[in-house]
């Protein structure tokens, strides 16, 4: 199976991830651009080195793209672009022919409304009417409370370029341009201009999903055709109408949303071929980054005896240490598809989803880059996140902090992470990249 695959940015879960997931299976021949290429915090991607790439593929089996890469040189670009429209669209207009005659599953995010003054990610005048611009969003447009007129002008207009390119998406999608095409909503609430354009794309025929990051994860699993049944079982069933934090969602229709878009068919418990076992949340969903406290797992954790995945969602940005401390000491390698508690609920579960489907479906199952992604996985969003990140100020070496987990992980998994290597590619201290020394 030849798959391409064009993230969103050089992010290590958008990027590295990828490349493990599709590592667990050899018989996924993988393309993805150089990651030079690709764009970051600071720099805008190389769209002509991008076109170049998609024109010089083989003939591949599926494409999983995002337009803003494509488009704006990545997700973040798509919010700070001061191009034209017209300047856009011309660029469309070279895109187009490049996709015909390919089974494409693309994807092109609502533009997002941050509910703060960090204009690390937007434009500059965030850092003072962030927060403001997010009231005026969610009241509908009308409470200004003193933001200036050509603020709110640069603003709208930003919004609107936004909304008619993803109308052009679906025009191409209605041409039979792409296999999938999906509409993310990034960073969302219950109200605002960003939730009522994803009303408006879907009243069009537009599909529309929360989340972002896993969207291409997401998009891989679903294209891998083969089916799997499964059973959602969530550890908190009488709070799972509960929305999570950055989504405008029940974490019960998170599930089932990322379920339907990495095609799997919902099933009985008895009759399903894998468990997705969710550690939901209470009351609240807690929030390791800004310290917004929740209850943490309280109960006794058996491991079914047959294939399950772990999505801890009890807390946003990292893991729950009382439910990883149950899991690892009762472990079962053999039934274990995986764990996943980064970031957000809906970027846990695309991530997850897609790695269970690549295992599951694998025709020439790689044990050790499975056991790389699952370990991977639990130094990151469990070692580091939950623990180690408390424990500096900075970005910084972490090595010796992250010792102790890799020793206790080499044991359970019976796999060798002595060489690991902790990196902070954006200079963010809640972001790291797990490698492997050469």
């Amino acid at each position: 199976m030849k798959i391409a695959f064009l993230p969103i940015d050089n992010r290590p879960v958008c990027y590295t991830l990828a490349k493990d997931i599709a590592e667990i299976d050899r018989e996924i021949e993988f393309f993805i651009p150089p990651r030079k290429l690709l764009g970051d915090l600071k720099r805008v991607a190389d769209i002509e080195g991008l076109i170049s790439w998609l024109e010089n593929l083989p003939q591949i089996d599926s494409l999983i793209l995002s337009l803003d890469t494509l488009v704006y040189g990545g997700l973040i670009p798509s919010r700070r672009s001061k191009e034209t429209l017209e300047e856009l669209q011309t660029r469309l207009e070279r895109i187009k022919p490049l996709l015909r005659n390919k089974n494409v599953y693309a994807f092109s995010s609502i533009m997002r409304i941050s509910n703060n003054n960090y204009n690390e990610e937007e434009k500059e005048y965030w850092s003072e009417y962030g927060k403001k611009i997010f009231d005026y969003s969610f009241s509908g447009g009308v409470n200004r409370d003193d933001i200036p007129d050509e603020i709110i002008e640069d603003y709208l207009s930003t919004r609107k370029r936004n909304f008619t390119l993803n109308k052009t998406y679906l025009n191409w999608q209605k041409e039979g341009l792409f296999n999938t095409l999906i509409f993310s909503k990034d960073d969302c609430a219950e109200k605002g201009f960003n939730v009522e354009e994803a009303k408006e794309l879907e009243r069009l025929g537009g599909k529309t999903k929360t989340g972002a990051d896993e969207i291409p994860l997401a998009l891989l699993a679903r294209a891998i055709k083969k089916e799997i049944k499964i059973y959602p079982e969530f550890l908190e069933p009488e709070y799972k109408n509960l929305i999570s934090n950055y989504e405008d969602v029940s974490i019960e229709k998170s599930v089932s949303g990322q379920l339907e878009l990495c095609g799997f068919k919902l099933s009985s418990r008895e009759e399903a071929d894998v468990i997705l076992i969710v550690n939901n949340f209470k009351e609240k969903q807690g929030e390791l980054v800004m310290g917004w406290k929740t209850q943490p797992f309280d109960r006794d954790f058996v491991p079914p005896n047959r294939p399950y995945c772990i999505a801890d969602v009890r807390f946003a940005n990292g893991g729950d240490n009382a439910f990883v401390e149950q899991l690892l000491n009762k472990l079962d390698l053999k039934n274990f598809y995986g764990y996943a508690g980064w970031n957000t609920s809906a970027n846990t579960l695309g991530s997850l989803l897609c790695a269970l489907k690549v295992k599951w479906n694998a025709s020439q199952y790689d044990e050790n880059a499975f056991k790389k992604f699952a370990t991977t996985r639990l130094l990151d969003d469990w070692a580091y996140q939950a623990n180690v990140r408390a424990q500096i100020s900075e970005p910084t070496d972490i090595k010796q902090l992250m010792k102790p987990y890799e020793n206790r992980l080499s044991d359970i998994f019976n796999y060798d992470l002595k060489n690991r290597n902790y990196s902070y590619p954006w200079q963010r201290r809640f972001e790291i990249e797990v490698s492997t020394a050469l």
